[in-house]
C-alpha cells in the first residue's frame, strides 16, 4: 500500500510539473505572438511609407523629366538666339590715326570726289582681308586727326598746292559711307591715341565685331597697349594693324597680323620731304664724311627722332632757315670750333625754300632749353598710365588728383623735368603769342620757326639737345 501511496505521490508532481510547463509555454506564446503582431505592424507602415515614398519619387522624377525637357528646350533658344545676336549686326572697324597714316595724295587733292573714293576703296580693302566673314557684314572707320595741322604740313611739304583739299576730302569721305567718319580732334597727340584707345576696348568686347583693323604702324606708343587688350588667341585673331608706313619693330614685337593698305595710304611720312628735321638727319647720316663726323662727335653717329607725325607742329607758317652753321656751345664751355671747321672743309650750305618771315607779338620765343637727349629718349617712351604728368610735374598740383591716369610718384630728375617741358611745348598753346601765363608751359611758336639747324645740332660728346 505504502509503495502504491509512492508512486501516486511522484505522479501527482509530475502531472503539477507538467500544468507548469504547459502554462509557462502559453504564457511564452503568447508574449511571443504579441512581439511578432507589433513587428507586422511596424512592417506593414514602413511598407507603407517606402512605396508613398516610391509613388512620390516617381512623381518627383516624372516632374524633373519634365523640366529637363522644358529647360533643355529653352537652351537649345538661348543658344540660337545668342547666336542669332552675334551674327545679326556683324561688322569691322577701321580705326586710323590719321595724322601718321596718310591718304595718298591723288585722292586728297580731288577734294569732296578723292574722299568719296577713298571712302569706297578703304572698305573693298577691308572685305578682301577678311574674307572668312559674312557677306552682310558691316564696314566702320573712323579716322581721327589734326585736319588743319595735317594740311598746313602737307601744302609746307608740296604734297598739296591747297590746303582746304584736305578739308573737302574729310567731307567727301564722311559722307561716302553712312558708317565712316573723318573726326577732326585738333592739336595734341595724346587726343587721336585715347579715342583709339577706348574704341579698341569697347569694340573688343562687343561679339558683333567681328575685326578691329589699327591704323597706327607709325607709333610705337601703341605696343603697350596691344599687349595689354590681346591676352588671348580669341582677341588677338580679332584685331589687325594696318600697314601705311612700315610698321615700327616695338608693334611688329606684339606679333598682331599686319595687313599692307599701301595702295589707299603712303608708304613714307611726310617729315622725310622737305622737313628741317629731315635735312638734319641726311646731314648727320650721310651728308658728313666719317672723318668729319669723328672730329665733331667723337665717332658717335647719332642723331635725333623727329615727332611721328604734324599733329602737334603746325599751328604756325614755317619760316626760312638760314645758312647752316655751327654756332653751337657745348655743355662744358668748349666752342663749336671744331664742328664749324668741319662744315666748312665741305662747304654745306642748306637749301630751303623762301617763306614769309613770321613777326612773334609780346610773348616771343619760348626760353631756350638744353636737353638730354637719352633723358629725352627715355622720358618719350613712357606710355599710358606711366607716361609723366605735365601738370604734377610742370605746375603742380595736377587737379585730377588721385583720379589722373598718368603718373605722380616717380621722383624726376632735372634733366626728366627739362625732357617733359620740351615735350609739352610740343602741344600749341591755345592763346599762342596772346598767351598772358607767365609760367604757361605749353608752346606759344611753332618749332620750326626761325629755326637755325645748328640749334638743333647733336652735341655728340655730351649727348645733349640745345632747343
Amino acid at each position: 500500500m505504502a509503495q502504491f501511496l509512492d508512486r501516486y505521490r511522484i505522479i501527482e508532481a509530475q502531472k503539477e510539473e507538467s500544468v507548469n510547463f504547459i502554462k509557462d509555454l502559453l504564457v511564452y506564446i503568447d508574449k511571443l505572438e504579441n512581439d511578432l503582431r507589433g513587428e507586422n505592424d511596424r512592417l506593414s507602415k514602413e511598407l507603407d511609407d517606402a512605396q508613398l515614398d516610391l509613388e512620390d519619387a516617381r512623381r518627383s522624377r516624372r516632374e524633373m523629366q519634365q523640366q529637363l525637357s522644358v529647360t533643355s528646350a529653352q537652351l537649345g533658344r538661348y543658344n540660337t538666339d545668342n547666336e542669332s545676336l552675334k551674327n545679326r549686326n556683324p561688322y569691322i572697324i577701321l580705326l586710323i590715326d590719321g595724322d601718321g597714316t596718310i591718304f595718298h595724295e591723288e585722292y586728297i587733292r580731288q577734294g569732296l570726289e578723292g574722299g568719296k573714293k577713298a571712302a569706297n576703296a578703304l572698305r573693298n580693302a577691308a572685305l578682301e582681308q577678311c574674307p572668312n566673314i559674312s557677306d552682310d557684314v558691316e564696314v566702320i572707320a573712323k579716322i581721327f586727326a589734326n585736319v588743319s595741322g595735317l594740311a598746313k604740313a602737307m601744302k609746307r611739304v608740296g604734297v598739296l598746292d591747297n590746303a582746304d583739299d584736305l578739308r573737302e576730302f574729310t567731307l567727301g569721305f564722311t559722307q561716302g559711307k553712312a558708317s565712316f567718319d573723318f573726326i577732326d580732334v585738333g592739336h595734341g597727340k595724346e587726343r587721336a591715341d585715347s579715342k583709339i584707345r577706348e574704341a579698341t576696348r569697347w569694340n573688343i568686347r562687343n561679339h558683333n565685331c567681328k575685326q578691329i583693323l589699327l591704323g597706327v604702324s607709325h607709333d610705337a606708343g601703341y605696343a603697350p597697349f596691344l599687349d595689354e587688350v590681346l591676352r588671348d588667341e580669341s582677341t588677338t585673331r580679332r584685331v589687325s594693324i594696318i600697314e601705311g608706313t612700315p610698321i615700327v619693330r616695338e608693334l611688329a614685337a606684339t606679333g598682331t597680323r599686319v595687313l599692307n593698305f599701301d595702295h589707299i595710304f603712303r608708304n613714307d611720312k611726310l617729315i622725310e620731304r622737305q622737313s628741317p628735321y629731315s635735312q638734319f638727319q641726311q646731314l648727320s647720316h650721310g651728308g658728313l664724311p666719317p672723318a668729319q663726323l669723328q672730329a665733331i662727335g667723337n665717332g658717335r653717329n647719332q642723331s635725333p627722332t623727329p615727332p611721328n607725325t604734324w599733329a602737334g607742329v603746325t599751328s604756325i607758317p614755317l619760316t626760312t632757315p638760314p645758312p647752316m652753321v655751327f654756332p653751337v656751345t657745348l655743355k662744358n664751355g668748349t666752342s663749336g670750333a671744331a664742328a664749324a671747321a668741319a662744315a666748312a672743309a665741305v662747304n654745306i650750305v642748306t637749301p630751303h625754300p623762301k617763306l614769309d618771315d613770321w613777326v612773334p607779338g609780346d610773348r616771343g620765343l619760348d626760353p631756350t632749353l638744353t636737353i638730354s637727349a637719352v633723358v629725352l629718349e627715355r622720358t618719350k617712351r613712357r606710355a599710358g598710365n606711366t607716361k609723366l604728368c605735365n601738370n604734377h610735374y610742370l605746375r603742380g598740383p595736377c587737379p585730377k588728383g588721385d583720379e589722373c591716369v598718368f603718373e605722380h610718384k616717380h621722383k624726376a630728375s632735372e634733366e626728366e623735368l627739362k625732357a617733359i617741358a620740351y615735350l609739352t611745348r610740343l602741344n600749341p598753346c591755345v592763346n599762342g603769342q596772346d598767351c598772358d601765363v607767365e609760367y604757361c608751359i605749353y608752346g606759344h611758336h611753332c618749332p620750326s620757326v626761325g629755326l637755325n639747324l645748328a640749334a638743333f645740332i647733336y652735341v655728340l660728346r655730351q649727348d645733349t639737345w640745345h632747343v
